[in-house]
Order: structure tokens, then sequence, then C-alpha cells
């Protein structure tokens, strides 16, 4: 039976309400525990037992840090990056142009910079050379370079790391690997087929990580110092986050404790661009997400491909605030690009259909450094895998975003070998593709064929889960701040949302671009602020703007808002129904 009876909220779903088992078995932890009820409720949803309550609100390395040595390849490579270190000898850093990759450069960055060393820093531009390493730029490197580290990229790179004559290739990465893999010295990577699946979830930066990891054990063995890594957990944090990881196992610590790091604020790049964007309280995932992480990757969008890994690295202040400011102004130009490719991709993806296994749109002249941002809103608002391309000159460079329960990466591999795409890799989630302008409609429909086997159920507005029901007087600062103890929340951990029932819109307006602002309650009660991101981009926006005195019923998670150094409660909104 659906919750509070909507069978069909305003974006279509079902509303559904607290699993009875969950129930008593949060009641039983409470008992047991003593924990707040909202804590209990979020521990038995993700099954933790009493036993377990303190390792799992309270995460550590220590107990979550899997041993570097369980994945292949990390000790000859980790061997090799030493001897590179201790012999003088160059290295070059090749990396990928978005957070992670940027992320997981800085991380190697800072690193040497504690041995005196330092490296060539090269990310590859995304509109002339596409993503990961090409022949061209591999084959330059190694003329110059012992030793090339390619992070968060490379293990689909046979043909390129072929051409590096002359230098040994390490491979950092996490994306999905095929049975044969590129000859390079060493490839780690979680996604390896031959590996045992473990560490899947991990980004590429938590995979250098965990090679400083080992490092510093290698280190130990001949009596020499180790950096602090934990000092560095903070991009770990960021690209865990960014990346959009699923936050379980020990992504989990790297963001709890990558947030207590970037509280200290001592990454200067960071400081700089969180100062900039106007976050002064101490940093949650979400200033991860959707303000800190889009403005580093936009120089790998539209700009210059290696600015946001820059940012990361840096050590001089000037530099911080010019390449904060550089990026933010990247982002604003961004959004524009975005938003007129998602007008007409969304134009064509109505026309074709919206009601097929796969989503897709192309169009010459759009930008390939939105299409990934695009897919992702098609995919969010149509509940589809979905994949927008651009073409340029007959070839089209496409991304591709999955939901969850549908594996996009491999059958986007499967389309390489049967010779309807160019190229094409990624994970379950996410996935790039190049592709011929004369193939693109039979690799669709492929494409879509391929999807529709793993199951049409998953298909449609997903339901949305509602842990109970909330009045605003019960919407406290104390009852955000238990609720944040027992994160963080983002991929794999969802954060506990909640039902206002049959609440008055006393205000709604619009603010920025497309978001609304509202204050609701009950008649002659507590009110309410909230605010629904993106809520004129669907029907809600208009809907509850143009409420009429009705009552609604409102859904959507809890936080904290800091303004002024007052600290107040309100609703993320995420859905609204008819009371």
């Amino acid at each position: 039976m659906a919750f509070l009876g909507v069978n069909s909220s305003i974006t279509g779903r079902a509303w559904i309400g607290p699993d009875p088992r969950l129930v008593r078995q949060a009641e039983a932890l409470q008992q047991q525990t003593d924990l707040p009820a909202v804590v209990c409720q979020i521990l038995a949803r993700n099954d933790i037992q009493a036993t377990e309550t303190k390792a799992y609100l309270s995460p550590t390395m220590r107990e979550l840090m899997p041993n570097p040595r369980g994945l292949k390849d990390m000790e000859k490579a980790t061997k090799r990056v030493l001897e590179a270190v201790t012999g003088l000898q160059k290295i070059a850093i090749f990396a990928d142009y978005d957070v992670d990759g940027g992320a997981s450069a800085a991380l190697l960055l800072t690193w040497l910079r504690n041995f005196q060393a330092d490296a060539t820093l090269y990310i590859p531009d995304r509109i002339d050379e596409g993503y990961g390493p090409n022949e061209t730029a591999m084959a330059q490197l190694a003329k110059k370079n012992d030793l090339i580290i390619c992070v968060d990229c490379g293990t689909l790179s046979h043909g390129p790391i072929s051409a590096a004559i002359g230098a040994d290739v390490v491979v950092l990465d996490h994306h999905l690997g095929t049975e044969q893999l590129p000859d390079a010295f060493a490839i780690v990577n979680p996604n390896r087929q031959d590996e045992n699946g473990t560490l899947t979830h991990l980004c590429a930066a938590a995979v250098v990580f965990l090679m400083l990891v080992e490092a510093g054990r290698q280190l130990r063995t001949v009596g020499e110092n180790e950096p602090n890594l934990m000092n560095m957990l903070d991009l770990v944090g960021l690209a865990t986050v960014a990346d959009v990881a699923p936050l379980i196992g020990v992504n989990r610590a790297f963001v709890r404790q990558g947030l207590k790091i970037l509280a200290q604020r001592k990454r200067i790049g960071l400081v700089a661009l969180s100062d900039l964007v106007g976050i002064d309280t101490a940093p949650t995932t979400y200033h991860l997400g959707y303000l800190l992480g889009p403005r580093i990757n936009a120089g790998g969008r539209i700009g210059q491909a290696d600015l946001g890994a820059r940012l990361l690295a840096t050590q001089d202040p000037h530099e911080a605030d010019a390449l904060a400011q550089r990026l933010n102004s990247l982002n604003v130009e961004r959004r524009e690009i975005e938003a007129r490719v998602r007008a007409e991709a969304l134009a064509q993806c109505e026309q074709r259909s919206t009601e097929e296994p796969l989503v897709w749109a192309a169009g010459k002249g759009w930008h390939p450094g939105v299409v990934g941002i695009v897919a992702s809103r098609l995919k969010e608002i149509t509940h589809r895998p979905s994949v927008v391309i651009g073409i340029e000159d007959g070839i089209g460079k496409g991304s591709g975003r999955s939901v969850s329960g549908i594996d996009l990466g491999a059958p986007i591999q499967r389309l390489v070998n049967e010779g309807l795409l160019l190229r094409g890799g990624g994970h379950k989630m996410a996935a790039g593709l190049t592709v011929s302008e004369n193939k693109i409609e039979v690799a669709m429909a492929r494409l879509s064929e391929l999807l529709s086997k793993q199951g049409t159920n998953v298909f449609g507005p997903s339901d949305l889960r509602l842990e109970g029901l909330l009045v605003p007087n019960a919407a406290t600062v104390e009852l955000a701040e238990q609720i944040e103890d027992a994160g963080p929340f983002g991929a794999g951990a969802p954060a506990p949302r909640y039902a206002f029932p049959a609440m008055r819109i006393n205000t709604a307006r619009r603010v920025g671009e497309n978001h609304l602002k509202i204050n609701f309650g009950a008649p002659g009660g507590e009110r309410l602020d909230g605010i629904a991101f993106g809520a004129f981009e669907g029907p809600i926006g208009s809907t509850l703007s143009e409420h009429g005195g009705a009552p609604f019923h409102l859904a959507g998670r809890l936080e904290i808002n800091s303004f002024r150094g007052r600290r107040s409660v309100q609703l993320r909104l995420e859905d609204a129904a008819f009371a």
C-alpha cells in the first residue's frame, strides 16, 4: 500500500513507507544501544547489528583499510614508482580530466614533493584528444621520461601504451577492464577481470592512495621515512563523492576522514574555491558533489584540461586564487552550454520515445564536455539509461548514465567488440563512447536491445522510499545533527527521507535559474523552509509555485542551513503530492 496513499506523486512516483521488519529491527537496536530512534532507523536500513553500530557510525581507516597487496600488480607497481623516485628518474603523470583524475594526479604530485621530486603532468584535451592515453602523447612522453603513471585511465589503452617506447608504464585505474590487458609494466585496478571483485567500489584516487600506503610499507622495510598520508584524504574523499562511488566499506572512512581534513583548510586550492562559492561551514558531501566538484570539472569540460589538477596540487596562494576564479567562470559558461544542449536533447528524445529501455540523443555541434551532464539530466527525467552524443566531422563522442540495477559499461564494451563503436568503456553506472556518425542509429538500437535483456522491471519512475512522517516542529537542528552523525550519505548510502503530510504553502518563489524556495506548515503550527533544486526543470516548480492554497504532502531530506552564524533546519524537497 502506498505511503499516505500516494501512488503517483507530482513527479510520477509511488511513495513507499518504512518496512515493518525494519521498524522492528530499529526498535530493537534502540533498546540495545540507547541511540536516537532516527539513527537506529538508518542502521536498520543498512542491516547493521548492535555490535556493529560503533564501527559504522565512526568508520576508521584502521578498521576498514584493505590490504593494498590484495590488488594484483600492487607490489610491482609500487616498487617501480619508488625506484623512479630514489633513482631520480623522470616521471610523467597522465591523468583523466575529471575530478577523480585531477585528484589522483594531485595525490601523486603532493606525495612526490615529500621526496623533493617532481613530475610532468599531462592531461589530454577532451575535444582534440578525447578520453585516456593516445599514441602521440604517450610516445612523446616516453622520449622524455623513464616512467609514465596513468591515473584514472589506461586499462583499455593497448595501442597508446605500446607506443610508449623506452618508458615503463604503470596504470592506476578503476574502469572496467577486458580479459586482455595492455602490455604495461603494471596495471593496478580493482575492476580487472581477474580481480576478486571486493574493491570494485573504489575510485581511481582511492587506488592511488592504496599505492601510497603500500609505498609507505616498502619504505619502512628499508628504514626510510614516509609522508603523512592522512593529510591527503581530502583528495580521496572529494574524488569518491564527485565520481559518485558508492559510500560503502572503506569509502565511508575515506569520505568521513576526508571531510575532517577539508575542515582544517590546509589545501589552499580548495580553500580558495570554497571561499569563492561561499562555503562558510564545515564541508559536507553536498559541498563536494554539487559546489566544488562541478567547478573543478569545468576546466576539463570546456576549458584547459589541467586547471582542476593544478588547483588541487598548487602551493601558491596567488595561483590558487587565479585558478579558482578561472574555474568558477568556466562553470558559469558550462551551465549555459549545458542548458542549450539539454533542451535540444530532451526535445529529440520526446520526439523519438522516452519509453524505450534506452533514451538517447545526438546532435552536431554539441560540446563533448557537457554530454555527460546532459545524459545525467535525461536519466533523472526519464528514469532510464541515457546516452547523449555530440557529433563533429562525422564522429560522435558520447557519454552515458545508467539507473540502479542496469549495467551500462559492459554492453558498451560489447558494442566495441561487435564493431558498432570505435571506442567505449566505463562503469556500470557511467560510460563513454566514440562512434561513426553513420552507425549511431544502429549502435543505439543494439544498445537498447542489450539493456532490455537485463530486465524491464527496473525501468520507469523509481519509488520514493520514506522513513516516516514528520511535522515542522519536530524538524529540529538536533534531529538533523543526529542524522548527519549516521553519514556520510551519497551513492549507495542515501540519506533518510521523510514526508510532511498535508502542508500549506505559505510562500513560494523562484531562486536562481531553476530552483524553488518555499515556506510551509500546518495551519496555526510551526513553519519550515524548504529548497528544491532544479524544481523548474520538472513539474514540482510550477505546481507548488501556483499552489492556489491547496494542501500538499511534501517529501525530502532534512539538512542544516547556516547563514551568518545562525543554524537552522530546512527541507531539501525532492517530491510532492496533492493531499
